[in-house]
């Protein structure tokens, strides 16, 4: 649960299943064109819903996303996005099946909501002002914390197996071809959580929000996602408090110019033993990557 003294429900309208019980894979058929001829054939793909997260009873992000782990995401995306802090200043979460899409309803301790309705009241704005624009860059572009007090190296060989253990922790992935995950890799342990999502931030928020439950510390372990590194990504993983990201795709310009601020290891294009390092090296105990920073 989110609070020791918290409650988690899911109140569905009329007829619609519970929002934990939709199916996030369906078997759709298809026509089949390979060299060999042209055949009928079912092919998992995965589902993706509109998921509303709500706080005091008004929506602030609508997320296409996987119609799973909700409780995570909830809590992930608060946390990730600077709602709250910790688990602690949320008091309820009730998920709601509205047949079209998800509802997540979160309920915030008093001192967190009215930190957050000031944000919103700051954010808002009146119309045609000209000054929203310039807040909501401002948001997008807020600071992250700073985590280069974390005492966390790895060696080549540990960057190149949490990759190799992510990709074993992919059910979704292995039946659609069509997800993202992210997980969280701490030396001599392995990656002892890992989220899917048609979405990339959605997967990172599930897995901060996992991690928030089960009080594992960021600064504790390396965020590994099956992603390109966006800025975002670079802001969710200083969040979460973890010195590393490590990814399989590329970065952008902004995410290495963030995470060099940040104080976050920048690892990517994993590739078998390859990969390259775009910020604070120093956190790669040993030689045999490409540091192209």
């Amino acid at each position: 649960m989110i609070r020791p003294d918290a409650t988690l429900s899911a109140a569905c309208s009329s007829d619609a299943a519970e929002g934990a019980s939709r199916s996030v894979v369906t078997a759709i058929r298809r026509i089949t064109h390979r060299p060999d001829g042209v055949s009928a054939a079912d092919r998992m793909v995965p589902e993706e819903t509109p998921i509303a997260l709500s706080y005091s009873g008004t929506t602030h992000a609508v997320m296409m996303a996987s119609p799973a782990d909700f409780e995570d995401f909830a809590l992930g995306f608060s946390i990730t996005e600077g709602i709250v802090a910790s688990a602690g200043e949320i008091d309820a979460v009730e998920v709601q099946d509205l047949g079209a899409g998800i509802d997540i309803q979160i309920r915030l301790h008093d001192a967190a909501n009215r930190r957050f309705e000031a944000r919103r009241r700051r954010l808002a704005g009146p119309v045609g002002c000209g000054l929203c624009g310039i807040e909501s860059i401002e948001e997008a572009m807020r600071s992250v914390a700073i985590v280069g007090a974390s005492k966390v190296n790895l060696t080549p060989d540990d960057i190149t197996r949490s990759v190799r253990l992510l990709s074993g922790l992919q059910p979704l992935h292995r039946q659609t071809g069509a997800v993202h995950a992210a997980g969280f890799y701490v030396p001599g342990q392995g990656v002892v959580a890992a989220r899917e999502d048609v979405g990339r931030h959605n997967a990172l928020d599930k897995l901060a929000g996992a991690l928030s439950r089960a009080g594992t510390a960021g600064a504790a372990g390396a965020v590994v996602v099956t992603s390109r590194v966006s800025v975002e990504m670079v802001q969710k993983t200083a969040s979460i408090g973890s010195p590393f990201i490590i990814a399989v795709s590329a970065p952008t310009a902004l995410a290495i110019r963030t995470a060099q601020a940040a104080g976050v290891t920048l690892v990517a294009l994993v590739r078998g033993d390859d990969f390259d390092i775009f910020t604070h090296s120093h956190r790669v105990v040993s030689g045999g990557a490409r540091h192209v920073a």
